[in-house]
């Protein structure tokens, strides 16, 4: 009985030794855990909380489709792709002016270009881009070039868009529109489409869509337009039309930011206008242009006078109050200076 008894408490005293051990094992564990903790300022919680804080300040970090980053000066589309919020418009241009325009442009920073079938500029477009590419050092992917085909182009889309690429010479497009509704418009879109998957085209858009017109055409389409461009200016400012186009994730842009041909004159002596630009040592254009990015609209004005273009793109020095965009609000008339 006394070797039983002996055996008992030397298994019982291995037991405790070993329990012992162990939590002294632990206890050292956690000291070394808290020890590199406190050489980092952080808890094990503070440490899992800061990941998760990581996690969600980096999802809040992403860009939002359709915000403008006035900072890059760029917007997100809904194809993924990041566009410029301000360019050139080349509608009239001929070839010449039309090559030295593009290159004022991308010279001063600006990387957005305006183009169409109708235009008859394209090739010019493309030489412009080209040379500047060559001789001011600007890779490719900066450039955003629009084009666009025509109702007429409808019933054979295909040539039409093979055309576009070998006129523009830039090895793709970053993005295509519909110039008009009209007559095979979704047969044409829907050939767009293709070149998208294809590499050829990065993103697809419509020119002179209204609400009405809009509404009957996207759920005939498979991808949905990242931009939709139509005339936008103080006295004709679409005020309905452009948040319906907004909420769809869809970005806005404007022809005919400064009113247009036989317009502009009057428009940039507005009183309310120009009584903005004198407080702020801007000019009427300016105004005009910055008016439209703080409505969340990308402007393309057209100008074939490289001063012009320049000042165009300086629009970051200055911001308008609440008030002043009341006040250029309230000019709207829902006069319409072209056709469609």
């Amino acid at each position: 009985m006394r070797i039983i008894r002996a055996f008992a408490l030397a298994v019982l005293a291995s037991v405790v030794l070993a329990a012992t051990a162990c939590s002294m094992q632990q206890s050292t564990t956690s000291v070394t855990a808290d020890a590199q903790a406190a050489e980092t300022g952080t808890s094990s919680e503070d440490t899992s909380m800061s990941e998760q804080t990581k996690a969600a300040t980096e999802q809040s970090g992403e860009t939002r489709v359709g915000a403008f980053d006035m900072a890059n000066k760029k917007v997100r589309l809904n194809s993924g792709y990041d566009m410029p919020i301000m360019g050139l418009g080349t509608y009239s241009l001929d070839r010449n002016t039309c090559v030295n325009s593009v290159k004022a442009l991308l010279r001063n920073g600006g990387r957005l270009i305006d183009t169409a079938y109708m235009y008859g500029n394209e090739e010019a477009v493309g030489e412009g881009v080209r040379q500047a590419m060559k001789e001011y050092n600007i890779p490719r992917e900066e450039i955003f070039v629009i084009t666009k085909i025509y109702p007429s182009q409808f019933d054979a889309p295909e040539k039409a868009i093979d055309l576009a690429l070998k006129k523009l010479d830039i090895g793709y497009i970053d993005m295509m529109l519909l110039h008009h509704p009209g007559n095979g418009d979704v047969y044409a879109y829907k050939a767009m489409e293709k070149y998208v998957e294809q590499g050829k085209i990065r993103s697809l858009g419509l020119s002179n869509w209204y609400v009405k017109e809009l509404t009957d055409f996207l759920p005939k389409v498979s991808i949905t337009p990242a931009l939709v461009q139509n005339e936008i200016h103080p006295y004709y400012q679409e005020q309905d039309v452009v948040p319906f186009i907004q909420e769809k994730g869809i970005v806005v842009q404007c022809w005919y930011p400064l009113g247009g041909r036989g317009h502009t004159s009057e428009l940039l002596n507005d009183g309310t206008i120009s009584s903005i630009a004198k407080a702020y040592g801007v000019s009427s254009a300016q105004v005009i242009l910055r008016w439209d990015l703080q409505r969340g609209i990308v402007v393309i004005p057209g100008s074939s006078n490289p001063d012009h273009i320049k000042e165009n793109l300086d629009l970051f020095g200055f911001e308008l109050s609440d008030e002043e965009m009341a006040r250029i609000n309230a000019l709207d008339r829902n006069e319409k200076h072209d056709w469609y």
